[in-house]
């Protein structure tokens, strides 16, 4: 309370034995003159200001006055008094001790890691980066992830414009295979082709081989080796969908017939027909293939050899919950809240081009 307000309650609160003590007719003559003084001030006054003391002098008063006497004694209106009245109460009880805060912010060491990973990794958006996090063991909205890097000035990264044909036999897709092929350009302006395959129902990625010329042989040569790769994995696919390259063959399609597979062919110049692995190849090109310059087979070979398997073991998918293909486990409840504690370190991939991020103790 500013001291002004306590110096005016101090000189009123002196006056009050003064007043007790006069006899009762001087008292009643100068309340007589007392209320003549205000009714003309009031005729000479359009409206009376009253400053913080003043409320509340006259709102401590107003409990020791017979509330029908108000309009004769004071000059406000009852209404006003007990507004002050409350607001007085008010004052005092404020229950700040009680008061808890809101939602808790985010921790300042999770929005650093937030910053890092969007200033080490370029084309990472806000949910790229809310899914790396929880894999991490951080759980985090997508939406505060955003918010964290627009208040820091971080611009988004491009949009990630791709097929959104939904899954071919949605009910199957654990039994659907998918193939396509991949070109690539050399430095020397050479061309590549590679053979991909992916699991629908895991996602994962399979690098059949990487050729200069592709023929029919060569294709059923790398089916052949798929087939062994897979083992017995072989038995739980039904389907293999693939577009009408010329260089597929019968003899390709045997490869997958003897396990029981059945061809299912896309419609000409339908790449939605085959969106998931459509998707993949987009994939490949804007984290991988676009950043990089390719010497020859052996180099491409190498490339995109070490790429999917971070694409297999470590990259998480929205459609697994943040989970990479090879995982089989849910991911476990996130519990670190302390980065002191629990640093993440970076692992570099393909010279830095693709980064890792591993907690340690």
């Amino acid at each position: 309370m500013p001291l002004s307000i306590v110096t005016a309650l101090v000189r009123n609160l002196i006056r009050v034995p003064a007043a007790v003590l006069r006899s009762r007719v001087a008292k009643d003559a100068e309340v007589l003159a007392l209320r003549h003084e205000n009714a003309v001030l009031r005729r000479q006054i359009a409206r009376v200001r009253y400053e913080s003391a003043d409320r509340i002098w006259l709102a401590v008063l107003s409990r020791l006055v017979p509330r029908e006497r108000w309009r004769q004694v004071f000059a406000v209106t009852p209404t006003t008094l007990l507004a002050w009245h409350r607001r007085m109460v008010s004052r005092k009880w404020t229950f700040t001790e009680r008061r808890h805060p809101g939602r808790p912010p985010t921790a300042p060491t999770v929005k650093q890691l937030i910053l890092r990973l969007a200033r080490e990794n370029s084309t990472w958006g806000h949910r790229r980066i809310q899914g790396e996090l929880a894999r991490l063991g951080y759980s985090i909205a997508p939406s505060t992830v955003w918010e964290i890097l627009q208040s820091s000035g971080v611009d988004p990264a491009p949009h990630r414009s791709g097929l959104t044909w939904r899954q071919f036999l949605t009910t199957q897709a654990h039994g659907i295979i998918a193939a396509d092929f991949l070109h690539l350009d050399t430095v020397a302006l050479g061309r590549l082709y590679a053979l991909i395959f992916i699991e629908h129902g895991t996602l994962r990625l399979h690098l059949a081989g990487v050729t200069a010329h592709p023929t029919a042989q060569w294709t059923v040569q790398q089916a052949r080796n798929l087939s062994m790769t897979l083992g017995c994995r072989m038995d739980s696919l039904r389907f293999l969908l693939r577009d009408r390259d010329t260089k597929y063959t019968d003899a390709s399609d045997a490869v997958f017939q003897a396990d029981d597979v059945q061809i299912l062919l896309s419609p000409p110049q339908a790449p939605k027909a085959n969106a998931i692995c459509e998707r993949a190849v987009g994939t490949l090109r804007r984290e991988l293939l676009d950043r990089i310059l390719i010497y020859n087979e052996a180099h491409a070979q190498a490339v995109l050899a070490e790429y999917i398997r971070h694409y297999n073991q470590h990259r998480p998918h929205q459609s697994r919950r943040q989970l990479p293909p090879d995982s089989t486990k849910p991911p476990a409840p996130a519990t670190v809240t302390d980065l002191q504690a629990h640093r993440i370190r970076r692992q570099p991939l393909l010279g830095g081009l693709i980064n890792q991020y591993q907690r340690t103790a």
